[in-house]
């Protein structure tokens, strides 16, 4: 909820301040040292966030990164980054060369509003072309700052980020062709289904055809989730809304009466020996006069039945069985001092 509040934040920060923004140092300043912030690391102290990371490559001296952050002594992220009004993805070949000389197991490119890390997937110590996460800061979903989470300080575990690096890339990459496939389907994707269905020869009038119907088909099935999904919600929310009435006139036709307040008053008047007053409640139904303790329904003091023509208090053993003993006048109730004594002592003792 925190980073959350602190994205957010982040955000409105880049909406208000990015035309003002010119140049590539600016940026770094005003949206990336707040990204790095957020995720625990002290911008202000070098042994955690060094600007300007060494990243010598080869015969080429002098190379340097934006960023590394460290943890115990060694690169863990190194970050570049650019202006806020650059395309990033001519420009993660630069990051891979650093990548490869660097002991960090993940890098980060990023404009201040658009972010990618990436790891070593498919070749180890070289960076994998495609990033693994990528967002945009101004419009991250509950999800994607569950992923970034995993990058705060608290929480950095290498096996555990670089393990589920895999699941997100290639669904990243699943979820894009699929969505490609929709909007375009691709002769393979129409072949698939059109071989299952038309027994005939796949020409290409009929290949033709079959696009339209893939998209048709594949459409309304996707409607038709979508509306079962809506129609499920709105039947529990009327089911709930039922509920509710149900409730409402149930207790509508509840009368609590005098004589059981004063039931209750004499019940009170035994256990505050051992009870708080205000732990000990009533809540009347249709059936009986319940008092509780703690307003809780697993901890029955007792039962007032005084709905009938005669009326008993109903007590409660060590497995909460009710038994029901008949009272002739309300008096009666100081007959059972010792029970309802008991009662709270057992429920006292189970805290």
């Amino acid at each position: 909820m925190e980073l959350q509040v602190q994205f957010k934040a982040l955000a409105d920060k880049i909406n208000q301040l990015k035309d003002k923004i010119e140049t590539e140092e600016s940026t770094k300043h005003a949206f990336v040292l707040p990204f790095i912030n957020s995720l625990g690391y002290d911008t202000f102290n070098p042994t955690e966030v060094v600007p300007e990371f060494t990243a010598d490559i080869g015969l080429k001296k002098g190379e340097k990164v934006d960023y590394a952050i460290f943890q115990e002594g060694e690169p863990i992220l190194i970050i570049e980054c650019k202006n806020w009004r650059e395309d990033l993805s001519i420009h993660n070949s630069q990051l891979l060369r650093y990548f490869h000389v660097t002991k960090a197991r993940f890098a980060l490119l990023t404009n201040g509003i658009q972010y990618q890390f990436f790891t070593d997937l498919e070749e180890k110590n070289k960076m994998d072309e495609k990033p693994f996460l990528e967002f945009e800061i101004t419009s991250l979903k509950e999800n994607t700052i569950h992923e970034i989470a995993k990058f705060h300080k608290s929480n950095f575990d290498v096996n555990k980020i670089v393990n589920n690096a895999s699941s997100l890339k290639y669904t990243k990459e699943i979820k894009k062709l699929i969505n490609d496939e929709l909007q375009n389907p691709s002769t393979e994707f129409i072949r698939l289904f059109a071989g299952k269905v038309y027994s005939g020869r796949l020409t290409e009038k009929v290949m033709d055809e079959f696009k339209e119907l893939v998209l048709k088909g594949f459409n309304q099935f996707i409607n038709e989730r979508i509306n079962d999904r809506l129609n499920a919600a709105l039947n529990k929310e009327a089911e709930k809304q039922v509920g509710d009435q149900v409730e409402e006139i149930e207790e509508s036709k509840i009368n609590t009466t005098e004589e059981e307040l004063e039931g209750f008053r004499i019940v009170v008047a035994i256990l505050r020996r051992k009870l708080e007053v205000h732990r000990i409640v009533h809540r009347d139904t249709q059936s009986y006069f319940g008092i509780l303790l703690d307003d809780n329904n697993r901890k029955p003091l007792c039962r007032l039945h005084f709905n009938g023509v005669k009326k008993y208090i109903g007590l409660f053993d060590d497995a909460k069985n009710e038994t029901r003993h008949a009272l002739e006048s309300l008096e009666d109730i100081y007959q059972f001092e010792d029970e309802l004594l008991e009662t709270a002592w057992r429920y006292n003792s189970e805290e």
